[in-house]
């Protein structure tokens, strides 16, 4: 009998029951508050003021008003340089222990975002929130005495200049709480080795040993971990060897595009919970079963805003234009897309992080990640979003009976005109010009900004079929394996002529 975790399943319940769901909108203005008064003796708030903000019973129009719209690199080259050279009290309280390393989807060089002790414990708080939203997902006591396999980067930071860097992942998974590094697999010594295919090697000659009920990752990099470990022991599917596998967290990016080719992996249906950790903090998560949306995190360190997402306001590099009009919680409407904009416990200030969210259920406070602010399609005023092109992907893979967890397109010109070129990750497609028909068709009749364009520059679409591994390849060639890296879904002419390139050099 499952003791531990009918015990564990307990605790969980009465105190799911017992919290407060409380108001997403009051949470958010109590946590502009907090950030408001944490930072205001910093450089940064001394020069937007953030006392008079305080003066106000409610700042959020003041604090939009005052504080520029920053990216990476605006609120690096005004700001975070001099937190990285080690100056305290820039844009938070003191000089961080930790730099969360990412490149992204984009770039070969790592931007350096600092992590706060604050942000560490705001990355905690909400996994328990997470484990307490199990309560909903009504599963076996047996379930919460099994381990659990976090595929992220290497847990082996990197000492520099008093602080330590790695990508978020590592950071968090270096900083788990003691009592549960018993369930956590593959283990401390495994995590820290830095090559993902080492590591990923060692996972398969060790998975025997261990009784994994739940995994999490980003799905392009576990579904490579999976297929390793099914190879490396001779396996149909991965139940064989976790038999009691109930529970996949997902995180980073959607997982619509790689659902088919994820469950081919799997023996039995498993329940896929939704997450949206990032370099700057953990943003949201599913915490109900009858939906794949996240619920924000409103009352952890964190204060949104949201953009809508038009072409007016968004400019070619995914930046904002500084007039462009923010939203707070209680303005949003549902199924508009937005670009996110944070404000954090580890200094980031009205941060454009560059994804691109849609609410579900604003009462809740529920999303559902849509793309990228730079992987937005508009060459030819087809007007296309990440979300939009995951669609047709999967209308494609229904047509034709595909698995197609992985591609990337252009709007490249060619003699007679633009053409949406797609390279599509599969290992069976092979007929181009009728997977060329089908996105073409499926694109007309779902947007009508794509019907316009294809009534006039756009000339069509041009298909290529590569093998998916090319995809990991790619970005083992370009960044690294592994970790919080992900795959562009939209890439301009220079960038698709180097991926051309590589293409025809591993074909």
């Amino acid at each position: 009998m499952a003791i531990i975790g009918n015990i564990i399943k307990g605790v969980i319940n009465v105190t799911d029951k017992l919290s407060d769901d409380g108001n997403p909108v009051e949470e958010q203005k109590r946590v502009l508050k907090m950030l408001l008064e944490t930072a205001s003796k910093t450089s940064f708030g001394k020069h937007y003021g953030f006392d008079e903000m305080l003066e106000l019973d409610d700042p959020r129009k003041m604090f939009a008003k005052k504080i520029p719209y920053h990216d990476y690199s605006q609120l690096s080259k005004a700001w975070w340089n001099k937190v990285i050279d080690g100056e305290e009290n820039i844009t938070w309280p003191g000089n961080p222990d930790y730099f969360a390393l990412s490149s992204g989807t984009t770039g070969k060089t790592s931007k350096r975002i600092p992590v706060t002790d604050a942000m560490i414990s705001a990355i905690k708080s909400a996994g328990i929130q997470q484990v307490l939203a199990l309560s909903n997902f009504d599963f076996p006591a047996d379930f919460f005495e099994k381990e659990i396999m976090m595929l992220g980067s290497s847990t082996d930071l990197e000492e520099r200049d008093g602080h330590l860097e790695g990508e978020i992942s590592g950071i968090s998974a270096s900083n788990i709480p003691f009592w549960f590094k018993g369930y956590y697999k593959p283990g401390e010594d495994i995590a820290k080795i830095d090559d993902w295919d080492e590591r990923v090697l060692k996972i398969a000659k060790q998975a025997k040993n261990w009784d994994i009920g739940a995994l999490s990752g980003i799905p392009s990099w576990m579904e490579l971990m999976l297929k390793k470990v099914i190879d490396y022991n001779n396996l149909e599917h991965i139940h064989q060897i976790w038999p009691n596998l109930t529970v996949y967290t997902s995180g980073g990016v959607a997982f619509d595009p790689y659902e088919k080719s994820f469950n081919a992996l799997l023996g039995k249906p498993i329940q896929i919970i939704d997450t949206y950790l990032a370099s700057e903090g953990f943003i949201a998560f599913q915490s109900r079963p009858e939906t794949s949306a996240m619920k924000l995190i409103t009352d952890n360190g964190i204060y949104f805003e949201f953009v809508p997402f038009e072409p007016d306001y968004v400019n070619q590099d995914g930046s904002l234009t500084q007039d462009a009009p923010s939203c707070t919680l209680d303005e949003v409407e549902e199924d508009q897309d937005y670009v996110l904009i944070m404000s954090t416990v580890s200094g980031a200030w009205r941060y454009i992080i560059g994804d691109t969210i849609e609410f579900t259920d604003v009462k809740r406070a529920e999303i559902k990640i849509t793309g990228r602010t730079k992987f937005f399609l508009n060459t030819v005023g087809s007007q296309l979003s990440v979300n939009k092109l995951n669609k047709a992907v999967k209308q494609l893979e229904k047509e034709l009976d595909l698995q197609i967890p992985e591609y990337t397109l252009c709007a490249k010109r060619y003699d007679d005109g633009f053409y949406h070129t797609w390279y599509l990750g599969s290992e069976k497609g092979d007929d181009n010009t009728k997977a060329a028909n089908i996105l073409d068709e499926h694109l007309k009749e779902a947007n009508k900004n794509y019907r316009v364009a294809r009534g006039k520059a756009l000339e069509g679409v041009k298909v290529h079929f590569v093998d998916p591994v090319m995809f990991s390849e790619w970005n083992g060639a370009n960044k690294k394996k592994g970790g919080q890296v992900k795959m562009e879904r939209v890439m301009g002419e220079d960038k698709f002529a180097e991926w051309e390139e590589f293409v025809a050099s591993m074909s």
